[in-house]
């Protein structure tokens, strides 16, 4: 099991999902900004060098984090943090991963991506006896301009464009555009982030299901692109390559929004454990 979730991690930190790349080369053959398409002309190398050698796309490979949906009749459920930790042990050493877990007192680093509550790892019990693990390597940069808002519920969704793209334009090209963008409506404070985190897992260009959400999604969309904050903050036609809204029910007296940002090197893949043994992994 240990061995495939590190090939899980490898595919994700090696080879960026067609989806992501297809949107890069669309905006590439768009753009009419010279150093814009240099920019995104650079981007694109990175992931042929990335798939062609089998070599991380980018020099930091992020924090690692894994969406755990786990079916509560599966045989396997007391062993998967365990597999989980170690396969990032593992993958540090060999794909190689930059070791990227310190001690928030010391500033020791670990040297191996684990440490206290890391890696991450987010569980959401399931009906059924297989186990699906989402892995989500999360670059530092584009983290660091995640954002949460307690708005009013007068504010509303026109708050959470306000928010968005002010926000947004304050970061300019920190987080290493074109980006994507994870928006979680609803719940409390720390669940609107995990939502917001969440979404990052759908494929650019996979809407909400919800009409309405996904409407919403397309409009901030074309928002966020007319910021010309561009690729790598430099100016250009592409900010944003999509936008993600997941919602929950929220409380009357708040209205909640978590912004998690995720640049152009747009990593997961998955595993899937059947009540066999049997092991599936994809992107």
């Amino acid at each position: 099991m240990v061995d495939s979730i590190v090939e899980a991690i490898l595919l994700a930190v090696t080879k960026i999902p067609e989806d992501t790349f297809s949107a890069i080369r669309k905006a590439y053959a768009e753009e009419d900004n010279e150093i814009a398409r240099f920019n995104l002309g650079n981007i694109i190398k990175a992931i042929d060098i990335g798939f062609a050698d089998r070599v991380p796309v980018c020099q930091d490979t992020g924090t690692v984090t894994f969406f755990v949906e786990a079916g509560v009749e599966s045989p396997f459920l007391g062993e998967v943090k365990d597999w989980l930790i170690e396969a990032t042990r593992r993958a540090t050493e060999e794909i190689p991963l930059r070791p990227n877990a310190v001690d928030v007192l010391t500033g020791r680093n670990s040297g191996d991506n684990t440490g206290r509550d890391v890696p991450l790892i987010h569980w959401e019990p399931a009906p059924g006896d297989r186990i699906r693990i989402a892995v989500l390597p999360k670059g530092g940069g584009s983290e660091n301009c995640s954002a949460l808002a307690m708005l009013t519920p007068a504010e509303g969704w026109e708050g959470v464009r306000r928010f968005v793209l002010e926000h947004l334009k304050a970061c300019g090209g920190k987080p290493c555009p074109p980006i994507i963008l994870g928006i979680g409506v609803g719940g409390g404070a720390d669940y609107a982030l995990l939502l917001a985190k969440k979404a990052l897992l759908r494929k650019v260009g996979e809407r909400n299901p919800d009409g309405r959400i996904a409407k919403i999604e397309e409009e901030l969309l074309v928002e966020v692109n007319k910021t010309g904050i561009g690729p790598m903050g430099m100016g250009g036609r592409t900010t944003a390559l999509d936008v993600k809204i997941e919602v929950a029910h929220r409380h009357p007296a708040s209205f909640p929004v978590g912004l998690v940002v995720q640049c152009w090197a747009n990593r997961r893949a998955f595993v899937e454990i059947k009540p066999d043994g049997r092991v599936d992994v994809w992107q």
